[in-house]
């Protein structure tokens, strides 16, 4: 799959398509809703895109690329292992629940729309995300501040915060960083 340069209105388009999925689903999401939503004709999207699912493999990179940009940023600094999975839980949480969650929140929830060759596609960042969380989790069983299967480990903490989405609403109550505090404590020994 080949996913054309970027430009200013491409980059309108996934943002549109993003909340678009997100609200009604790749499936019930409509070329024409996707067009009315950034004010071109529908014809027009295929200027940027060759069809609907070049559309959602952009919004899923969109997605992992700025998921993986906020836990790097959000550890870069850091040396202590208590401090740098706290801050792995917290910029995760961030990405889900943040000013621009759509875009992840549709990679974790229409992956299952995306043909074999998509798939494909985006296998490599997922993987380059999981990767990083790895890393961390065998240094936090190295200090003995999780025990397990570092694998499981890494499943069962992002399935945790990606389930997130489904109740967690920071404008009743617990702010993100709260929430993230809450994950730590309930995983860090």
């Amino acid at each position: 799959m080949t996913i054309p340069k970027q430009s200013i209105r491409r980059n309108e388009l996934v943002v549109a398509a993003a909340k678009l999925f997100k609200e009604n689903s790749f499936d019930r999401t409509t070329v024409r809703m996707l067009a009315a939503a950034t004010g071109i004709k529908s014809g027009s999207l295929f200027h940027h895109f060759k069809g609907k699912e070049e559309i959602l493999v952009a919004v899923i990179e969109d997605g992992l690329k700025k998921s993986l940009k906020a836990v790097q940023t959000e550890t870069q600094s850091l040396t202590d292992i208590n401090q740098t999975l706290f801050a792995l839980i917290y910029g995760h949480l961030k990405t889900l629940h943040g000013p621009e969650r759509d875009a992840h929140i549709v990679s974790i929830t229409e992956w299952r729309s995306l043909s074999d060759e998509s798939k494909q596609h985006l296998i490599t960042l997922r993987d380059e995300y999981e990767q990083f969380w790895q890393k961390i989790i065998i240094e936090a069983i190295d200090n003995r501040l999780l025990t397990g299967e570092p694998t499981l480990i890494r499943l069962f903490i992002l399935g945790s915060l990606n389930w997130s989405i489904q109740w967690f609403q920071p404008s009743q109550g617990k702010s993100i960083k709260e929430l993230a505090q809450q994950f730590y404590n309930m995983v860090a020994k």
